[in-house]
């Protein structure tokens, strides 16, 4: 018997054609931007999860400011002496620090201005690399006793910032000093960073005039510590030093654990606003649904009355149309999962080739898609009860007679 109503509501939504494909792009809009932008949402966060896996559940970053969490007060920049405290908490292994500032960087008569950071030449260099994800893909690292020497980013060497890629054994002028290119970075996954130079620190320090400050401070902790008790002590001992109380602090401390939560919630919530957008294309689809449906009651009245001269109850009669409003509102969704998965590839794509963002990934899985399909054939479900309600409680004589 399903089988039965499955067979008349497709040859029904055959018979309309055209009316059927206008009355379904509700529901392709609809469901193509969920899947799309669910697809993306969830591979950026699996991708956000491993880089935050590579920095290593031992780390702890100290920024000035408010950082990526909480709210700070006043900012106050970090120096040497912070580093130096910090080193002397318990359970701190090593501790790493470096600067960063916007400086102008010239090559073959070109001026871009750019984030050049100076990196720590001693054994602190190790921790700044395996957080910040620093990888050398061509020439060599900054080594001790360096001075104008500097590595590039992907970006800078491709020729995605400058007209002409920048390669190892070139020539670059950093606020008009000049520096000998010994390395080029791995991609990083973001612009910022793969357009970025670096430099030793005290070379920085020198260049930019900063004796003492430093951008941010990176800790390791020792085997056998938790990383959320260390980091309360750290931020402690600043707070004592500094004189403040609780919940004035002008700086932050952040593990691993507290920067992947903070960055979670931030896609959550850009992703279900965006999902809530999306969704008015659904409840669009709907309504054009429930309209084609009522008008296919109107038309089809006296075969529903010849339905029920037959034998047909009025249950069969609302199971008919809801199934059919139902297969109107899952073939829509087929297309629209079609179309999502093409767009959040084809998103994918761009950011990969055009923006260098490689961690940007479309993750489309079977729930995503099983979801989505069950979704689309609830709304049109839904939007088939008030329809299919009308069609039968038709009386069977009067809908005969109708013309």
């Amino acid at each position: 018997m399903i089988s039965d109503y499955f067979e008349l509501g497709l040859s029904s939504i055959i018979q309309k054609g055209i009316r059927s494909w206008l009355t379904m792009i509700g529901i392709f809009i609809g469901i193509a931007a969920v899947v799309s932008l669910i697809s993306l949402g969830q591979g950026l966060q699996n991708a956000i999860s491993e880089q935050f896996e590579k920095m290593g559940t031992n780390s702890i970053i100290v920024m000035p400011g408010a950082g990526l969490t909480g709210m700070a007060g006043t900012a106050t920049p970090l120096t040497k002496y912070d580093l130096d405290l910090i080193k002397k908490v318990k359970g701190v292994d090593l501790v790493g620090g470096f600067i960063s500032k916007i400086a102008k960087v010239e090559f073959d008569n070109e001026i871009k201005y750019l984030w050049v950071s100076g990196l720590p030449q001693d054994e602190s260099r190790e921790i700044i690399e395996d957080i910040g994800g620093y990888g050398i893909r061509d020439g060599r690292d900054l080594r001790d006793g360096d001075k104008y020497k500097a590595v590039i980013g992907s970006m800078v060497a491709n020729g995605d910032v400058f007209k002409k890629g920048v390669d190892v054994g070139d020539k670059i002028k950093i606020n008009d000093q000049k520096f000998r290119v010994v390395g080029i970075y791995k991609p990083f996954g973001n612009p910022d960073d793969d357009s970025s130079v670096g430099i030793p620190l005290e070379t920085a320090r020198e260049l930019f005039d900063e004796p003492d400050e430093l951008f941010v401070i990176m800790a390791r902790t020792k085997d056998g510590f938790n990383t959320a008790d260390v980091a309360e002590d750290i931020k402690e001992k600043l707070r004592r030093d500094r004189g403040l109380k609780e919940g004035e602090e002008d700086f932050s401390v952040q593990t691993y654990e507290q920067l992947k939560e903070s960055v979670s919630v931030v896609l959550d919530i850009v992703k279900y606003v965006l999902i809530g957008i999306a969704s008015i294309s659904l409840m669009v689809g709907g309504v054009g649904i429930m309209n084609t449906m009522y008008t296919s009651v109107l038309e089809r009245t006296r075969e529903i009355g010849v339905m029920k001269a037959i034998g047909a109850r009025n249950s069969d009669i609302m199971m008919i149309f809801l199934i059919e409003s139902g297969i109107m509102g899952m073939v829509g969704g087929a297309i629209g999962v079609v179309i999502g998965i093409a767009l959040s590839k084809i998103v994918e794509y761009v950011a990969e080739q055009e923006l260098g963002m490689v961690l940007l990934k479309a993750n489309v899985s079977i729930e995503l898609i099983l979801g989505a399909l069950t979704f689309s054939f609830l709304v049109g479900c839904i939007s088939g009860i008030l329809p299919a309600r009308q069609a039968s409680k038709l009386n069977p004589v009067d809908a005969l007679r109708y013309e």
